[in-house]
């Protein structure tokens, strides 16, 4: 009888019949449970609530699983009583922590809501990353909503790296993310026999709670702080970078001939007889692109050759599944944590030179002013004639009679028609207004010891510019491929600037009489004519890092909304599928489509946001890297003087990056001249209230290197003392009256 009524029930169950597909006994579906908590209208005790839905003893179990389902997802909740009520009845707010270095922290609503603030106290319940409830009371000192943590929903933190101190025997692990800032507690005989100071990897085996603090155990001991690559076995930890690919990775890979097969090329283009070249920097390993050019009539057809990558990694198996979870490699100072294994990235998919190499092809027309007037894209089978680098093509353009002209003789007829169609391709980016930020990149020199010898800046040559507007065409015809067959993909796109950033950078530029166009709403091309207006004048560094700063951050999605800072309609990555997983998304939907087929691997927003996420990610391991090897670099150095630009203003100091030196440190608003100095976010100035002196974004000052931090990689400054002939009795006097 007792069966019967159950049947009932469930058949009342909206959602009956998609349960019903999933099990061979459903069990009542979220929704409905959801359905009779609310129809009670109080909080529901479990034995209570077994009775309303008719749960069977040999359903509880499963039963309770799917309520503690329920709870990590924040839809029902257990009170002090241990009965279940309704979330949303109970003005409750679920979302993730984030954790500050000082103790304190922040939730990030999952409803985008307003962020709220936790103290101190409150997060000595749980940890950075951790999923929770909390509970709104009020608003702190400062005016901020601030909030009380009422449950835990997900611990997100299993493992850390961080260093050990032992300290009257009592033994503790200080993570290396300082966003937590709890030490956690290791057991004698949970520590390895790691010493005092070492690097170590911990797993929590308790995680915070209100009385106590989290306990773990070591797992690994990395070694010492300073150790040769150190920096970098830490950062892969701290962000959590996928570094080792697994057994049957490595034995996938074994399968994997050294060299393109016959068969392989069947069906393909075969463009061995073209004169295709690779041009990267000297120290690349993996050339995942080849160029070449020729005359179309009075205008050009060019060929960009891209490794066929998909060829070789399937959907969903296990390298795809690896270079996913990557998303990009990543190339830190001396070491890259590729995204595909070797035998691939620097063997079969590298377009090393005399080796045939699959690829796909996008073939552009061009006019003799840029435009492109057709396109199409193929798989073939090539052969890279020569291994060229940046510095070796740029010295063959400027003298057609240097040793690398004479060397590759036959090729330089190319290089000097690509590099015409290049200055075409300049004119058409000028006149479509594409924003072009002069930067200064460097790069470090390292001593057998692995440590920094010096620092040098990285010129950009015509070189380097040519062969990206050969792959920014490539990428553009790409995106244009897939929009006009109705493929779904992930474009690279890059927002125009927010509304209340570009009042800002309006109201900054007025102060210099410069006027930024476009109204409500200035275009790319608005901005690069900005640009050309302000190159000349002394203070340019200054106006364009503002410029800079009033950009929003590009990313992966679906979503078609152009790229502002490119000028494009539509732009996506093609042209690099050995180390972004974006680009082989797209060779794999552009393949679809040359079959007549569509190409479907999922959820396109989720792969847009985490391929967005690990780039972001390999950015924040990238900086961290340097950061600590500059300090390294620097620490020897205290006491020395330094000529700089300021680099930032904030509330609480000034950054200075150093001339001729590429580093950065802090001058801590305590250092200033005495006054009280107040920020003025729009101007990027420090105003001293008595002095009227100011500190403003761009000025150049002479500093003081006073400390070096190798545990949070800070470089603090102080004002150099002015020279004693600079020092007048005026200042003394008004010193004396205060």
């Amino acid at each position: 009888m007792s069966n019967k009524k159950n049947q009932k029930l469930r058949s009342l169950d909206p959602y009956y019949e998609r349960e019903k597909t999933h099990y061979e006994h459903p069990l009542p579906s979220r929704e409905y449970i959801l359905q009779i908590l609310k129809q009670q209208g109080i909080p529901v005790a479990e034995c209570a609530l077994h009775k309303l839905l008719s749960i069977t003893k040999k359903e509880e179990e499963l039963f309770n699983r799917r309520l503690t389902a329920m709870m990590r997802e924040g839809q029902i909740f257990r009170n002090r009583k241990g009965d279940i009520c309704v979330m949303e009845k109970l003005d409750l707010i679920k979302g993730r922590i984030q954790g500050h270095a000082d103790g304190f922290g922040f939730l990030i609503p999952d409803d985008g809501s307003a962020d709220l603030y936790l103290s101190a106290k409150e997060m000595q319940k749980a940890l950075h990353g951790d999923r929770v409830l909390v509970r709104e009371i009020g608003l702190d000192r400062r005016g901020r909503r601030e909030a009380a943590i009422v449950e835990v929903l997900e611990s997100c933190n299993t493992q850390l790296v961080g260093r050990l101190h032992i300290d009257h025997g009592i033994l503790s692990v200080v993570a290396e993310n300082k966003r937590i800032s709890q030490d956690i507690l290791i057991a004698m005989e949970h520590s390895l026999k790691a010493k005092d100071g070492q690097v170590v990897m911990v797993e929590i085996i308790k995680q915070p709670s209100k009385h106590a603090q989290p306990i773990g155990k070591i797992i690994e001991i990395l070694g010492n702080y300073t150790a040769p690559g150190m920096e970098i076995e830490i950062a892969l930890r701290k962000h959590d970078l996928p570094h080792e690919f697994s057994t049957e990775i490595e034995k996938l890979s074994a399968k994997f001939s050294k060299n393109v097969q016959n068969k392989e090329a069947v069906g393909r283009k075969d463009l061995c007889h073209l004169p295709l070249v690779t041009i990267d920097g000297e120290t690349a390993k993996d050339f995942d692109d080849a160029v070449f050019c020729e005359k179309d009539g009075k205008g050009y057809r060019l060929y960009v050759a891209i490794a066929d990558v998909s060829h070789y990694v399937s959907p969903r198996d296990a390298i795809d599944q690896e270079a996913f979870n990557r998303g990009n490699s990543v190339y830190f100072p001396r070491r890259v944590i590729p995204m595909l294994p070797e035998v691939l990235s620097n063997g079969l998919c590298s377009l090393n030179p005399d080796q045939k190499r699959l690829c796909m092809v996008c073939e552009i027309r061009f006019k003799s002013n840029g435009e492109i007037v057709d396109y199409s894209f193929y798989p073939a089978v090539m052969l890279s004639h020569a291994r060229l680098t940046y510095t070796q093509v740029a010295a063959m353009l400027e003298d057609a009679k240097c040793s690398d002209a004479l060397k590759f003789a036959s090729l330089l007829p190319h290089l000097q028609l690509l590099y015409k169609l290049f200055n075409a391709l300049l004119k058409a980016r000028k006149k479509r207004g594409a924003i072009d930020f002069e930067t200064t990149e460097t790069q470090m020199f390292f001593n057998d010891q692995g440590k920094i010898e010096k620092i040098v800046p990285v010129h950009r040559t015509e070189a380097h510019r040519l062969i990206e507007e050969c792959m920014l065409a490539a990428n553009v015809c790409a995106a244009d491929f897939l929009q006009k067959h109705g493929q779904t993909t992930l474009y690279r796109i890059h927002e125009s600037p927010a509304p209340e950033k570009i009042e800002v950078l309006r109201n900054f530029l007025k102060e210099f009489g410069i006027q930024l166009g476009g109204k409500n709403k200035p275009s790319a091309k608005d901005y690069a004519d900005t640009l050309l207006k302000i190159r000349d004048r002394p203070n340019a560094q200054l106006l364009q890092t503002v410029m800079l700063r009033s950009l929003q951050q590009a990313i992966y999605s679906p979503d078609l909304t152009g790229h502002f800072g490119l000028a494009y309609d539509a732009y996506t990555h093609f042209t690099s599928p050995i180390r972004r997983y974006p680009d082989l998304l797209v060779h794999r939907a552009i393949k679809a489509i040359l079959k007549g087929e569509t190409f479907q691997p999922g959820d396109w927003g989720e792969l847009g946001q985490h391929c967005s996420m690990t780039e972001r990610r390999a950015d924040d391991a990238t900086r961290d890297v340097e950061a600590w090897l500059k300090c390294f670099y620097m620490q020897d150095k205290i006491g020395e003087y330094f000529d700089g630009v300021i680099s930032s203003v904030t509330g609480f100091g000034l950054f200075v990056a150093l001339d001729n030196v590429y580093v950065e440190g802090l001058v801590h608003i305590s250092e200033l001249p005495s006054d009280y100095f107040h920020f003025d976010a729009t101007k990027h100035v420090l105003l001293g209230e008595r002095s009227g002196k100011q500190y403003r974004l761009g000025d150049r000052l002479r500093v003081k290197l006073v400390r070096v931090d190798l545990e949070t990689s800070k470089i603090d400054f102080t004002l150099a003392e002015p020279e004693k002939k600079s020092v007048q009795k005026k200042p003394s006097r008004r010193k004396k009256s205060r």
